[in-house]
């Protein structure tokens, strides 16, 4: 039974968490979009695109395991503090030390461990500021609030970019992103209040608590849409952008792909932040979510299919403005949409952490659909096609969800 907030968040609660996102995707984004792709490319010249998709690959197998598992912790901690609090704190700190090893790594073997360490504890901060959205935000606050937090992954991925490109260099870059996680979290630490576990969980049985992650389709089938839905979502948008750097350096033949992945990431950054805030207030206001989530996805599609077709800084720019159209209406309205299916409040880190799998598994099983098409089957042409033919369909299968709007 699910028992929802009535009291609405304040704006500066909203900015803490809002912030601890940012930091955590700019953690993670930094690197993806530009360090380890460079990175990648000193230790194996010849070999690049390998040896970038087997460590993103690792790190997000590490990700799909953590993310329900610090989840289902989080959910269970009775700390003073409170229940998301320590999980916020600690991952932050457990990701810049990963960042830190990436700093110093000179192969690819410390790549790995320093890559799926930024991956693990990053999914404690994940985990634990994802759950404070449905634990403390009224359900007709969800849209804006929801949009915020959703889209806090795109100021991130413009922070990540723009710390890795202006640094000074890869070790710098790593430095930089691993500091500003840290920061990040502090005013959610301080002063948020944070909520406390009422009565205490049940002991522990692991048998049991292996079982918590299996959240039947067919009892709950809109969770099982949910998830279904932000999976290919994910698949579709992980297969297309994974290669970014490379498309524009070696399909585009930009004379600096990390400045040009930043001038896109901040052209896509703005507007996909006007987009969710606008279309996250109207879903709000006419208590509707699955329209836009369709949309959006169909959106998303045509500009998967502008890179295919377009393969020009022009075209690049085009589909930058296209995608973030798109993407913004997706990630505000889908997490709202979302935190309206879970099938239990006590657990909602721990169900949320489930549905984060449908973003981080998708990063695994990206460089190996991606790296053969890139390869041997036609090249970045066959890939963005294959995102917008994907993309779509994530979107018109949102209608299945029946108990929202």
């Amino acid at each position: 039974m699910n028992v929802e907030p009535t009291v609405r968040v304040q704006p500066a609660w909203t900015v803490a968490v809002v912030l601890a996102n940012v930091g955590v995707f700019a953690a993670w984004f930094g690197p993806i979009q530009v360090l380890l792709a460079k990175q990648s490319q000193a230790v194996a010249p010849g070999n690049k695109e390998f040896v970038f998709g087997l460590v993103t690959g690792i790190g997000a197998a590490v990700s799909v395991v953590a993310a329900p598992i610090f989840g289902a912790v989080s959910d269970r901690t009775t700390s003073r503090f409170g229940r998301r609090k320590p999980w916020t704190l600690g991952g932050a700190l457990g990701a810049a030390v990963g960042l830190l090893i990436l700093s110093g790594a000179e192969g690819v073997a410390l790549m790995l461990v320093g890559w799926c360490v930024v991956q693990l504890f990053g999914n404690a901060v994940l985990a634990a500021q994802t759950a404070t959205v449905p634990d403390r935000v009224p359900v007709e606050q969800r849209g804006v609030v929801g949009g915020w937090v959703a889209v806090a992954q795109v100021p991130g991925a413009l922070v990540g970019t723009a710390l890795a490109t202006v640094a000074g260099g890869i070790k710098l870059g790593y430095v930089a992103c691993a500091v500003f996680v840290v920061l990040s979290v502090v005013p959610y630490v301080v002063r948020a209040h944070d909520t406390r576990l009422a009565v205490a969980p049940p002991p522990f049985v692991l048998r049991e608590f292996l079982r918590g992650f299996w959240i039947s389709p067919r009892r709950y089938p809109d969770f099982g849409w949910a998830w279904l839905t932000r999976f290919l979502f994910n698949v579709g948008n992980s297969i297309g952008l994974l290669y970014l750097f490379y498309y524009l350096q070696d399909e585009v033949g930009v004379p600096d792909a990390a400045t040009s992945v930043l001038i896109l990431t901040a052209i896509y950054s703005v507007c996909t932040l006007v987009t969710a805030i606008a279309f996250g207030s109207w879903s709000d206001r006419i208590g509707r979510r699955k329209i836009f989530v369709i949309w959006s996805g169909l959106v998303m599609a045509v500009a998967a299919g502008i890179l295919a077709f377009w393969p020009t800084w022009p075209g690049a720019i085009t589909g930058a403005i296209v995608l973030g159209i798109g993407f913004g209406a997706y990630l505000s309205v889908d997490f709202a949409l979302i935190t309206e299916v879970l099938p239990n409040a006590r657990d909602r880190a721990k169900d949320l952490g489930v549905i984060n799998i449908a973003n981080s598994f998708p990063q695994v099983l990206a460089p190996l659909i991606a790296a053969p098409i890139v390869k041997h089957l036609g090249g970045y042409p066959v890939l963005y096609l294959l995102s917008a033919v994907i993309t779509a369909l994530a979107g018109v299968l949102v209608s299945k969800i029946r108990s929202v709007r």
